[in-house]
Formats: structure tokens, C-alpha cells, sequence
């Protein structure tokens, strides 16, 4: 065991700053799978029908952070620019835009600011983004909202209230998709993050509804999430990290189908090595799904696919970015060590791999990439990941909220392809589940 300070693997081409996508890239063709065609999407909306002065109720994600010191200021208005692209193009068909979002999670209560409040703080921020007047009521269904929703003209835009303050909306009340389905005669379906979710303003709401179309935001994640795992430009890669192995299961089982290569970071890895036999030390695992980790090995081995554990890791005395850190191989890890990161070994062989894939698909981190001596190995795969797309025009799918964290923290978020906004829906349309969000829009 050789104790060192944690080093930074990085090679000169790495360390560079990546320059844009060429146009090559931007121009490339990415496969759809068959659902993306199957679906109305919002341009397809607006061939069938003369949009101009028309409601059109659009559910968007505006859950977004706030600043913990007055509870108001939006630290990250992420989620707020991904809405302009299919608002814009409504305002452009002279529709009046009806938004609908769920703001954090009251539970059916009232809360007037904060978190879990009401959608005020993010009333300013739209506004500077579609340059139109974004008028707001307190409510998101009944006969104030219906007046006001009656009451637009040709090309305005109305919030409405956090539909979180119905305990009915996370049921999929008929009550409150009724109540929402008075409101216009066409639905945008624009929030993946919650297409997962079987609500009144995901789901319910459509069957009050002449048409429901899928978004820009929604079609590209449709698009790049599903496409390119049912129909990549093969050789497909998927990098899978996280603490658990319990949370990321059906991903790996339904992976098996679909990969050449799989590559396995983060927590996980040490329920792996227990089920290999090796000492893990006082690293994290789940005892429980030991002899399933086994069953996937042996899977991967049956379906031919090239199954990658590190080969050495960082370890730590303590959960401490100011710890004492040491490498040592997989299969000598002992003590009071813990495992905090992928090794400077694992770093090159997974550079390898990727450099041989044309679709890459990055889910969950490689460490405790909180902790800047524990970031390496994520942070380095995004990089990788990066240079894979400038380079070669590689596919690369960044999902999951933490490697989206991560890709962003390092700066790199638009140097890949494509950045998932859902977090669980990510999982569940990777893990080939159907998304309630989806299904219930219009066939075409």
C-alpha cells in the first residue's frame, strides 16, 4: 500500500480547454427510437391546428434551487432557459401560453416562500428570458384561474400556481386535471424530469385535452435517452456509478441487453469486490445484494459484454476531504481504509474504453466528487466524455442528477451532447419503463 496525496491523472490534451463542438457534430444525425415518432410533438401541433389566440396549457420543471439565505434569489435558473425554446416557438404561433409547474414538495399544503413555496421568485427570470410580460395567479385550478386563463390575449403568458398545493395533483386526481383541463383545449407536455411521475398535470390532465404534444425539451430527451441506446452507433458504452448498487440494478440488468461495454465507478464497486471475495475494508456496501452483484457478473459474462471494475482505488482514513489518502489495488484494500474514488489504473483503462465507443451514456459518479481530493475520476470521465464528442463525434449522454452536477462543476456541460433534466426519469426510460408523461400524449 503505497500512501500518497491524491493525484491529478490528467493528461496535457486533457487539461486544455475544449473548444465547441464543430459543425460536423451539431449537424449529425442521432437515431430516434420509434416512440419519438409515435407521439405528437408541439410543431406537429401547431400543422393541425391554427394556434393563434389559442390556450395552450404547457407543463414545464421550474423547480428550481434557491438561495438558502433569503429563500427568494434563484441560484440556478438551468431549468427556466431549457422552457424558452417551446415557449417561444407558441408565442411565435401566437398562441397564449398557459405554464404549470410543481415547485419542491409542500405535500398538499400552502406555503407562502421558500423551497416548497409558491412559484413568485421565478416570475422575473421568465420574464428576461421570453421578453414578454408573465402575468401569475395564486391558484392552478378553479374559477379565478379560469377567468384569467379566458381572459389572454394573442400572445401572453400566465403562471400558475404550484400544483403541489393539491394533495390530489401527486394522485392524479381527476378533480384537479379537470380543473386544469378547463384551462386550454391544447396541452405541451416540456417537463421530463417528471414524465415519470403518473400526475394531474403530467398525465391526467391530457384526457381534457383535443391534442397533447411533447415539447422541444421533451423530444430530446425521448431522442438522444432512448434513441441512442435502442439504435446507438455502435460501440455503446455505459458509465455507471453512485454509492448503490440497490438503486442502479435495473439500470445495469437492462444495460446487459443493450451494451458492449460497461464501466463501473463509485460506491457501488465494493459489493462487486466483496463478491469477488476481496476485503474491502471500511468501505461501503450493501450486504444484501452481494450474491445479485455476482449474478450480473456472471450475466455480463454470458451475454458477452465487457463488464469493467477498477482495478485500484483511492482510499481515505475518514470520510474527509483532508484525510490521508493512499492507492492500493483492488484486491488489497484492508483495515480502516475506505474507498473514495477510482485509481489512476481504472482512469487509463476506462480512457481506453471510451476512446473505443461512439455512444457513451454516463450515469452516476465515479467518487465522492464533493470532496475535490476524491473528484478525479468523475471529473476525468467528463472530460473524456468531452473530448469523445469534439474529437470524434461521439454520442455522449450525460443523466442523473449528480453526474449532471459533476459535467457542470467542471465546466463542461456544453461540450457533450446531451445533458438529461431528469433525474428518475433518466433511470426509468434507460431502464426501458414506460413514462406515464409519454404515453398519455397523442398518437400520431
Amino acid at each position: 500500500l503505497k500512501s500518497t496525496h491524491h493525484p491529478m491523472m490528467l493528461s496535457a490534451s486533457l487539461r486544455r480547454t475544449l473548444t465547441a463542438p464543430s459543425p460536423t457534430l451539431l449537424n449529425r444525425f442521432f437515431h430516434a427510437s420509434s416512440i419519438c415518432w409515435e407521439k405528437l410533438n408541439v410543431e406537429g401541433l401547431a400543422e393541425k391546428v391554427n394556434l393563434k389566440g389559442e390556450n395552450v396549457l404547457m407543463r414545464v420543471d421550474l423547480n428550481v434551487p434557491l438561495d438558502k439565505k433569503d429563500d427568494v434569489t434563484v441560484t440556478d435558473d438551468t431549468r427556466l432557459r431549457a422552457i424558452v425554446p417551446t415557449t417561444k416557438f407558441l408565442l411565435d404561433q401566437g398562441a397564449n401560453v398557459i405554464l404549470c409547474s410543481h415547485f419542491g414538495r409542500p405535500k398538499g399544503e400552502i406555503i407562502e416562500t421558500g423551497k416548497n413555496g409558491r412559484l413568485n421568485p421565478v416570475v422575473p427570470h421568465l420574464k428576461d428570458l421570453l421578453g414578454v410580460d408573465v402575468q401569475k395567479v395564486d391558484d392552478c385550478i378553479g374559477p379565478d384561474v379560469e377567468s384569467a386563463a379566458s381572459s389572454l390575449g394573442e400572445g401572453q403568458v400566465l403562471l400558475l400556481e404550484n400544483t403541489r398545493f393539491y394533495k390530489g395533483e401527486e394522485k392524479n386526481d381527476a378533480t384537479v386535471s379537470e380543473g386544469l383541463g378547463k384551462l386550454a383545449d391544447y396541452y405541451v407536455m416540456d417537463a421530463f424530469g417528471t414524465a415519470h411521475r403518473a400526475h394531474s398535470s403530467t398525465a391526467g390532465v391530457c384526457e381534457h385535452m383535443k391534442f397533447s404534444a411533447a415539447g422541444y425539451l421533451m423530444e430530446k430527451e425521448l431522442k438522444y435517452l432512448k434513441g441512442a441506446v435502442d439504435a446507438p452507433n455502435r460501440p455503446l458504452a455505459a458509465i455507471v456509478g453512485g454509492a448503490k448498487v440497490s438503486t442502479k440494478i435495473p439500470v445495469i440488468e437492462s444495460l446487459l441487453d443493450k451494451c458492449d461495454t460497461i464501466l463501473l465507478g463509485g460506491g457501488m464497486i465494493f459489493t462487486f469486490y466483496k463478491a469477488l471475495g476481496y476485503d474491502i475494508g471500511k468501505s461501503l456496501v450493501e450486504d444484501d445484494f452481494v450474491e445479485l452483484a455476482s449474478k450480473l457478473m456472471i450475466q455480463a459474462k454470458e451475454k458477452g459484454v465487457n463488464l469493467v471494475l477498477p482495478t485500484d482505488v483511492v482510499l481515505a482514513d475518514k470520510f474527509d476531504n483532508d484525510a490521508t489518502t493512499a492507492i492500493a489495488k483492488a484486491t488489497e484494500i484492508s483495515g480502516d481504509w475506505m474507498g473514495l474514488d477510482i485509481g489512476p489504473e481504472s482512469i487509463e483503462t476506462f480512457k481506453a474504453e471510451i476512446e473505443k465507443c461512439n455512444t457513451l451514456v454516463f450515469n452516476g459518479p465515479m467518487g465522492v466528487f464533493e470532496m475535490s481530493n476524491f473528484a478525479t475520476g468523475t471529473i476525468t470521465v467528463a472530460q473524456l466524455l468531452a473530448e469523445a464528442t469534439e474529437k470524434r463525434g461521439a454520442v455522449t449522454i450525460v443523466g442523473g442528477g449528480d453526474s449532471v452536477a459533476a459535467v457542470n462543476q467542471a465546466g463542461l456541460g456544453d461540450k457533450v451532447s446531451h445533458i438529461s433534466t431528469g433525474g428518475g426519469a433518466s433511470l426509468e426510460l434507460l431502464e426501458g419503463k414506460e413514462l406515464p408523461g409519454v404515453s398519455a400524449l397523442t398518437e400520431v
